[in-house]
């Protein structure tokens, strides 16, 4: 299993490098679009939707003629809305619960939260047209957060975080994930060739209790993007959103974390 996974996990991260350093918009739009494809027919799914292929169709429809036609967009406005909706719907959810997955609460909920993930693979469109070296920066603040809170979590973890949503993850596995954010993107400061990254430019702007404040907001962000979609899975009964990832899971286990806080980048980066 952790083969599977070690080879999955490189044979991502190949194709990840290769959209970036080919600059390449054709191959950039195909590979997002397959992957929110995939993403889209993982969330209807998991909102228990009869007709999968076919939602997942319609939301890729969008997704595409958002892409080419960006100008019927208010980015600024869009991308408030969705960080607002993790704000108000989706994170006090892991408090209060989910609605039955046979009512029009959850048919508005999956449209809402459909809204996030196609929030989500515009961000990645949007930081990667600002810089290439942009988006891997913010993408790899949350990846690692996720690694620091999962090795210091089994470490040194007692106190559960979310135990009917996620028994495995702790608080002291969320301030190890913080921790190894604060520390890595303070040492990224120092280094010229990362000047074009994101946590450089909230230095830059904000100084270093900035930095220190949107990585807080940051890490907490990626937490609830990860319980969320937890929580819709047991929901549901399923352990992964897909086998799409051999190892991985699905798309959605992938970027769950990614779902709030990419959009959130893009208001802090029009901000800076």
């Amino acid at each position: 299993m952790l083969k599977t996974r070690i080879i999955t996990a490189v044979v991502l991260l190949a194709l990840l490098l290769l959209v970036v350093l080919s600059k390449s918009a054709e191959l950039f739009l195909v590979t997002t679009t397959v992957f929110f494809a995939a993403a889209s027919w993982e969330m209807m799914r998991l909102f228990a939707g009869k007709r999968p292929l076919g939602g997942a169709a319609l939301w890729t429809a969008l997704f595409l003629f958002l892409m080419l036609n960006a100008r019927f967009v208010n980015q600024k406005v869009f991308f408030g809305i969705c960080v607002a909706l993790w704000v108000i719907r989706f994170a006090p959810s892991l408090k209060l619960g989910l609605p039955a997955l046979d009512g029009f609460a959850n048919r508005l909920l999956s449209l809402v939260y459909g809204i996030g993930v196609l929030g989500c693979f515009l961000a990645i469109a949007v930081l990667y047209s600002w810089s290439p070296l942009y988006l891997v920066s913010v993408m790899a603040l949350v990846w690692i957060a996720d690694i620091g809170a999962y090795f210091v979590g089994k470490a040194f973890g007692k106190h559960k975080l979310a135990p009917t949503i996620s028994p495995g993850k702790t608080w002291e596995g969320a301030a190890g994930g913080f921790l190894a954010v604060v520390v890595l993107a303070s040492g990224s400061v120092f280094i010229p060739a990362l000047a074009d990254t994101f946590a450089v430019h909230v230095q830059a702007s904000w100084g270093w209790a900035g930095l220190v404040g949107v990585m807080v907001v940051f890490v907490g962000a990626s937490i609830v993007g990860d319980l969320f979609e937890s929580q819709l899975k047991r929901r549901v009964d399923m352990k992964d959103s897909s086998k799409l990832l051999p190892g991985h899971g699905g798309v959605l286990d992938r970027i769950d974390a990614l779902l709030p806080t990419l959009p959130l980048a893009v208001l802090i980066g029009y901000w800076l």
